[in-house]
């Protein structure tokens, strides 16, 4: 289960329904030789061959693959034998800044999630749901979609109504240093409700409202008559004005700044 080759589609019959067309290859990274099959009997469902998967069993391995061939979706566990997955996770998110990346991991300790998104993965999925939870999981992110595990979910909401403590970033220097002067860019935030403005195009609002319905970029090509390239570039802009990794924290950090409903 070790193939693999250039960045292509693949046909699907007709119940296949939005997903008839499929992004190959997948690099699946996972340790666990159990969960490998698990992984791979929801892909085959989901029409995926042996010469579309790419399995790697650590982050070396991993590594020689993504410098072998580009790669359409990436599955990656935390806890690998040679180090953390979420290292893993920001080299694929810099090779790459539109590629899908669904965490599929036993890890539910917040620190480990939160940083797995920070780092630019697209979705979490803990390994104990079922298989139809995971393939439903990996249909989302072909879709351009953002799926959170109901637990993991929980708990970024309850984070979320939580109030702000002196562990947050901006708090930690006011309240260690309550003296000391503020960075121009502090300032500025301060004085607009807690962070700058964000200049977007006309074009990247668009874009990131078909972001939000859950498009993925082909569609917002095909609904907008650019190329998909053209749509990327856009995306990865909206990313660095934004400075976020994600389609999910780009549509938080819009929706918290009031630049989408």
């Amino acid at each position: 289960m070790e193939s693999g080759g250039p960045a292509r589609t693949l046909q699907l019959g007709p119940e296949g329904g939005r997903d008839a067309v499929l992004p190959a290859p997948v690099l699946v990274v996972e340790d666990d030789a159990l969960m490998q099959r698990r992984i791979y009997g929801v892909l085959a469902a989901l029409g995926y061959g042996n010469d579309a998967l790419v399995f790697a069993k650590s982050i070396a391995q991993a590594r020689a693959h993504m410098a072998a061939q580009p790669h359409a979706l990436a599955l990656v566990d935390i806890g690998l034998p040679d180090g953390s997955g979420v290292s893993l996770i920001e080299e694929l998110r810099a090779d790459d800044p539109a590629l899908p990346i669904l965490v599929i991991s036993a890890w539910s300790t917040e620190d480990v999630i939160l940083n797995a998104l920070r780092s630019g993965a697209t979705g979490y999925v803990l390994k104990e749901r079922d298989d139809i939870e995971l393939s439903l999981s990996v249909r989302s992110v072909l879709r351009g979609g953002a799926p959170i595990d109901p637990f993991i979910a929980r708990r970024i909401l309850e984070l979320a109504h939580s109030p702000p403590t002196a562990a947050n970033d901006d708090a930690a220097p006011a309240a260690t240093h309550a003296t000391a002067p503020a960075s121009p860019r502090r300032e500025e935030a301060r004085a607009d409700g807690g962070r700058p403005d964000v200049d977007l195009t006309p074009r990247e609002r668009e874009i990131l409202q078909f972001v939000a319905q859950g498009l993925t970029n082909r569609e917002i090509a095909q609904q907008l008559l650019l190329s998909r390239h053209t749509v990327e570039c856009h995306i990865k802009h909206i990313y660095q004005k934004l400075a976020v990794s994600s389609r999910t924290k780009a549509v938080f950090e819009a929706r918290s700044r009031g630049l989408l409903p």
